[in-house]
């Protein structure tokens, strides 16, 4: 577990964009690169990492995996509090960067929060 200013624990905050088409690995860099802007430039996330999926055989035969139906992205945001992960949903660029991505290449999302995992 790792220690923040406030309570003590360090939320780990992972976002899963499963986008509805392929799209080129560039294009999914730069709507990371926008998420990643967003939420470190609220000032209260202490790390931003974004990856993309990595497929593995068979994995499409579990239906609840959103990741393995079309290209994917994970975006792990840690942040020291509570009230600096609720801030980070208020991010002023953040709801332009998503709306902007959803616009062009439909994507679904899902948000879970969770001790650091590592």
């Amino acid at each position: 577990m790792v220690c923040g200013p406030k309570n003590g624990l360090v939320i780990q905050q992972t976002m899963t964009d499963s986008f509805d088409q392929s799209l080129p690995v560039a294009a999914l860099g730069q709507c990371r690169v926008g998420i990643e802007r967003a939420m470190l430039g609220t000032g209260t996330a202490q790390s931003v990492v974004a990856r993309r999926h990595l497929p593995v055989p068979g994995e499409g035969a579990v239906p609840a995996l959103i990741a393995t139906e079309a290209p994917a992205a994970f975006v792990g945001v840690a942040v020291a509090y509570a009230q600096a992960e609720a801030k980070g949903f208020t991010a002023p660029d953040l709801p332009e960067v998503l709306d902007r991505w959803q616009a062009r290449r439909p994507y679904k999302v899902t948000w879970a929060n969770s001790e650091p995992l590592v």
